[in-house]
C-alpha cells in the first residue's frame, strides 16, 4: 500500500483518511481537560462510588444572537474523543496528580476507558434551549472526566454552525466561509470550516478542511498577486492575464480593488478576459471580486459596465468583514452581488465567540438529580430525558422533552391526543389530536457500550439535514430579528419531579435555617 507525505493512502484514501483522523488528529483531545475534573474522580474513588451509573447531559440554556435555536455539530468529533479515553501510563499523570496520596487514582485512571453509553443528537439538527444535545451514561468517574473536552468540541462547533446559520440566512445568494486567517488556531479553522458548512455555508476556502470532510474548497487570488507585477495598472493587467491563463478550464475569479475598482481594476478585468477569449460561453463560470468601498454602489456600477460589455453572466463575488447585518443591507440596497465571503464573523463567531453548552448531571443510579441555584434560568431538568419533535403536514410545531418510558412520552409514541404547555408562560398552550401528528426522537444512540454504534454520514448529508430541517420550520421562527418563538416544553412527570425535588430543597434548607444557623 502506497502512503503519501501526509500518511494518507493512494489506494484507499477512505479508510486511510479515517484511521489518520482518529489515530492522529483526535489523538490526546480527551485529556483536553481540567485537573478539578480528576481531583474529583480521585474523591469518587476514595469514597467508593467508581461504579455509581451517572448520568449527565450537555445543553444550553440560551442561544446566541437572540435566536430561538442553535445547530447541533460536533458529535463526529465528540464520540471520537469519548471512545479514545484511556490509554496513558501512571506517569502520564503524575505531573498534575503527584504523590503517594494519588498513586492509587494514577492506576486507576491509566486503566480506565470509556465503558458506558452515548445519545445525541444528530449533526445538523437544530435544538433548543435545555434540550440535551448529548446524554452520557456510564460509571461516574468516566462520565465526569469527560466534561472539559466534551464542552470544548461543542461549544467551539455549534457557536460557528449556528452563526453561519445567520449569516446564510441573511440573503438568498451564496455564501463563502473565509475565516481560517482569523480562526483561535488551526483546531479552530479546520473544525470551524467543517461545522460552517453544515450551518448552511457553500464551501470554504480551508483544504485541510476539503481533505478530511470532503467539503468543497473555493478561493480567488489575493492582492499579493496583482502588486507582485509591479505596482503600476499595466501589472494589474498583467496580474490578471497570466491569471487565466494559468487557471483556463476552471472558474475564474478576478480581485478588481487593488488600485482602484472601477477605473482600472474592472477595466483591466474586461480587457483580460476578453483578449483570453473568455465571454459568455466560458463553461466554468468567471466573475469579478470586491474587497472594499460601498459594495452596493461598486457592485451596481460593476454590474452595469460588465453587461454593457457583453459580459452579462460575469458574476460579482463580495468580501470585505462582512456579516449577517451587512450582507441583510446590501440587500435591501439592490446590491448586485452574486455570492458573499464571510470570514471572521462566521470563523469566530465574532457577535458572540462563546457558547453556552453545559454539563450537568441529572441522575446517579436511579435517583435524579439537579442543580438548583439562585439564578432561576440555571435550574436544570433532572432525570434521564429524551426529546420528541411533533410534526403535522411536514411542518416542526413542538419539541417536547420527557422522562425516558414516562406516560407523556409513551402517548407520543402511540400518537394519542397530547397537550403542551410552556412551562414559564401557561398562556402558551397547544392541543394535538389523536392521530394528527407525527413525531421523531431527536437523541439517538450513539455509542454503546464504550464503542461507536451508529453509522455517520457524509458532510453533504449532514448540510443537507439541516436545510431540510430549516426548512420545515414556520418561516416566523427562522427570521434573524425578533423570531416567532418556537413552542418548547417538558412532560408533566418531568416537571412534577424537577418541582418535587426543588419544593423538598426549600424545605430542608428552611427547616436548616430555623435549627442549626444564627442571623446576627
Amino acid at each position: 500500500m502506497t502512503i503519501n507525505k501526509n500518511g494518507l493512502s493512494k489506494n484507499k484514501p477512505e479508510q486511510l483518511k479515517e484511521n489518520y483522523y482518529k489515530e492522529s488528529i483526535m489523538k490526546d483531545i480527551s485529556y483536553c481537560s481540567d485537573k478539578y475534573q480528576y481531583t474529583m474522580g480521585k474523591s469518587f474513588l476514595d469514597c467508593g462510588m467508581q461504579n455509581k451509573k451517572a448520568v449527565f447531559n450537555l445543553f444550553f440554556r440560551k442561544a446566541p444572537d437572540n435566536n430561538n435555536w442553535a445547530v447541533v455539530s460536533g458529535i463526529k468529533e465528540a464520540m471520537q474523543m469519548i471512545e479514545s479515553l484511556g490509554g496513558k501510563s501512571p506517569e502520564f499523570f503524575e505531573n498534575f496528580l503527584p504523590g503517594d496520596e494519588y498513586k492509587e487514582f494514577r492506576e486507576y485512571v491509566s486503566k480506565m476507558k470509556f465503558t458506558g453509553n452515548v445519545y445525541s443528537m444528530r449533526e445538523g439538527e437544530i435544538a433548543f434551549p435545555r434540550e440535551p444535545i448529548i446524554t452520557i451514561e456510564a460509571p461516574i468517574i468516566e462520565a465526569q472526566v469527560l466534561e472539559t473536552p466534551l464542552l470544548c468540541i461543542m461549544n467551539h462547533q455549534m457557536a460557528i454552525a449556528t452563526k453561519a446559520s445567520r449569516v446564510t440566512r441573511s440573503t438568498k445568494k451564496t455564501i463563502s466561509e473565509f475565516g481560517s486567517r482569523r480562526a483561535h488556531g488551526p483546531w479552530a479553522a479546520t473544525y470551524g470550516a467543517k461545522a460552517a458548512y453544515i450551518g448552511g455555508c457553500a464551501n470554504s476556502s480551508n483544504i485541510l478542511t476539503s481533505e478530511l470532510f470532503g467539503t468543497p474548497a473555493s478561493g480567488t487570488m489575493a492582492h499579493s498577486y496583482v502588486t507582485s507585477f509591479g505596482c503600476t495598472i499595466k501589472g494589474e493587467y498583467e496580474a490578471f492575464d497570466s491569471y487565466i491563463k494559468s487557471h483556463k478550464g476552471e472558474s475564474l475569479i478576478l480581485l478588481i480593488d487593488t488600485y482602484d475598482t472601477i477605473n482600472c481594476g474592472l477595466r483591466n478585468a474586461i480587457k483580460a478576459y476578453k483578449d483570453n477569449g473568455i465571454d459568455d460561453s466560458y463553461p466554468k463560470g468567471y466573475g469579478i471580486r470586491l474587497d472594499s468601498g460601498d459594495l452596493a454602489y461598486l457592485s451596481r456600477k460593476c454590474r452595469d459596465i460588465l453587461d454593457k460589455n457583453g459580459l452579462k453572466n460575469c458574476k460579482i463575488f463580495a468580501t470585505n468583514a462582512l456579516d449577517e447585518y451587512l450582507i441583510a443591507e446590501l440587500e435591501q440596497q439592490g446590491a448586485c452581488i452574486d455570492s458573499y465571503g464571510v470570514g471572521d464573523a462566521i470563523a469566530t463567531s465574532k457577535h458572540n465567540p462563546c457558547f453556552g453548552n453545559v454539563y450537568k448531571l441529572v441522575q446517579v443510579d436511579e435517583q435524579p438529580v439537579l442543580k438548583r441555584s439562585e439564578d432561576k434560568i440555571k435550574l436544570i431538568n433532572p432525570g434521564f430525558q429524551i426529546t420528541y419533535r411533533i410534526i403535522q403536514k411536514g411542518v416542526f410545531k413542538a419539541d417536547i422533552t420527557c422522562l425516558r418510558g414516562d406516560a407523556t412520552s409513551r402517548k407520543i409514541e402511540a400518537k394519542e391526543e397530547l397537550h403542551i404547555q410552556n412551562e414559564f408562560d401557561e398562556t402558551q398552550r397547544k392541543c394535538f389530536p389523536k392521530g394528527s401528528y407525527e413525531y421523531k426522537t431527536l437523541q439517538q444512540q450513539t455509542i454503546k457500550d464504550g464503542k461507536i454504534c451508529y453509522e455517520d454520514v457524509d458532510i453533504d448529508k449532514k448540510r443537507e439535514y439541516y436545510l431540510t430541517n430549516l426548512n420545515s420550520f414556520n418561516i416566523t421562527e427562522r427570521r434573524l430579528i425578533n423570531p416567532h418563538v418556537y413552542k418548547v416544553d417538558i412532560s408533566d412527570e418531568l416537571y412534577d419531579l424537577k418541582m418535587g425535588l426543588v419544593n423538598n430543597l426549600i424545605k430542608e434548607i428552611s427547616d436548616l435555617k430555623r435549627h442549626n444557623f444564627k442571623e446576627d
